[in-house]
């Protein structure tokens, strides 16, 4: 399935929210530290609900401990200063869609990180900074999903 990455998420509700859709969906989220919170924090468990345990969450200390673990073929970093839209790619399992901290986005010199394969956008309308990280997360995969038919669900 697809590989979701936060690299230093700052708001425990919008973790909580990827942990809901990851465990929907069947993707994994990778967290990437810091963090801006405490994963026991009651927002974050709330924005979750009762959906921890069916989630894959994986939380790594650092960017290169998370790319040794997950060894991508393909990484792409979501970002509004990207020309590429995420609807023109052809997702593969395994592929990791990373994106950066709230509110700040990923900076250059993540973006810059040779892992990435390619920077996408999600299209809005103009004068938009940008869509909560939680709702642009799900966008990206239930559209990496929904190229695969889908899969799993019922």
């Amino acid at each position: 399935m697809f590989r979701l990455m936060f690299y230093s998420p700052r708001i425990a509700p919008n973790t909580g929210n990827a942990i809901r859709m990851v465990a929907a969906t069947g993707a994994e989220l990778h967290l990437v530290e810091p963090l801006g919170f405490d994963l026991s924090e009651p927002k974050l468990r709330r924005a979750g609900l009762d959906y921890h345990d069916l989630a894959s969450v994986t939380v790594h200390p650092d960017l290169d401990s998370a790319w040794a673990s997950l060894q991508p073929q393909r990484v792409y970093a979501f970002t509004a200063h990207a020309t590429t839209s995420f609807a023109d790619i052809a997702y593969q399992p395994g592929d990791v869609l990373m994106f950066g901290p709230e509110p700040t986005g990923l900076d250059e010199q993540t973006l810059a990180d040779p892992h990435i394969t390619e920077r996408l956008r999600i299209p809005m309308l103009a004068g938009r900074r940008s869509l909560n990280l939680s709702n642009a997360a799900a966008v990206v995969v239930y559209e990496a999903w929904r190229q695969h038919g889908f899969q799993g669900a019922v």
